[in-house]
């Protein structure tokens, strides 16, 4: 498929969308979402396909937050309500993805690129990055998760902060708080998350989905609920061909071969 906002690559079982809007630093519209979307469909039933990698192109930015100038041209409520619960659904499913979701922060994150980065299930970061939800500034508040994804990762405190500030946190800042995973020098980030994807990678495709969904769901509830749910996808793993393989492999000493059944 043709695209026109992001760039789409593949090398081996690493699947890359990169934000491709370099003459405004990445920023995203609801074309780029849609266009995102589009590329994780393509991925979910390629089983050659492990791990996914949201990024940006170039030097500068992951991606610099919404595209201003189509937001200014909105004439209200009327103009936002139909968009933006649709991109809101678009950051649900890269959260929920059955493949594990990797952040490269190659630069500036803010906005929408601070709230897509929290939608990933680990962030890796040049010690160059800057991050931020700057949206009060404009006179609005974050709307792609930014209220709710922010407080679950760096806490109601530092959340707060970071919302009604809108101040941006350097990457080492963004690390001590819980907002980044992984810090790296910029010229050691693409080594890093492919060690990072390879090591994933190797990895049962149905145990990567079931301990997502273990994860994911249980952190919405309270902790009875939240084994149950454990309970159900530690069985799940218990019904895969990748369970047989992984145990025979040990018994063998050998590397297992998983398949994703």
């Amino acid at each position: 498929m043709e695209y026109q906002d992001i760039i789409v690559t593949k090398d081996e079982a690493v699947a890359t969308i990169a934000v491709n809007r370099p003459e405004v630093l990445n920023a995203i519209r609801y074309k780029t979402m849609l266009e995102i979307q589009s590329a994780l469909d393509s991925f979910e039933n390629d089983s050659s396909v492990r791990v996914v990698v949201i990024t940006g192109t170039g030097e500068k930015a992951f991606i610099a937050g919404g595209d201003i100038s189509i937001m200014a041209r909105a004439k209200g409520y009327i103009d936002m309500i139909h968009e933006l619960p649709a991109g809101q659904r678009i950051c649900s499913n890269i959260e929920n993805y059955s493949k594990p979701v990797i952040a490269r922060i190659n630069g500036i994150a803010l906005g929408g690129g601070t709230e897509i980065a929290c939608c990933c299930d680990i962030r890796v970061a040049a010690e160059t990055a800057i991050l931020g939800v700057p949206e009060i500034n404009l006179g609005i508040i974050p709307g792609y998760g930014g209220t709710q994804r922010l407080p679950r990762l760096v806490g109601m405190g530092k959340a707060k902060q970071m919302v009604l500030t809108g101040e941006h946190i350097s990457a080492q800042e963004a690390y001590r708080i819980g907002l980044v995973d992984v810090l790296v020098p910029k010229a050691e980030l693409d080594s890093a998350v492919a060690k990072l994807c390879k090591r994933i990678a190797s990895k049962s495709p149905v145990a990567l989905a079931m301990a997502k969904e273990a994860i994911n769901n249980g952190m919405q509830t309270d902790i009875k609920t939240a084994m149950s749910i454990e309970a159900r996808c530690f069985c799940m793993c218990f019904g895969s061909e990748d369970r047989i393989e992984g145990m025979t492999a040990f018994m063998e000493k050998r590397k297992p071969e998983f398949k994703g059944r």
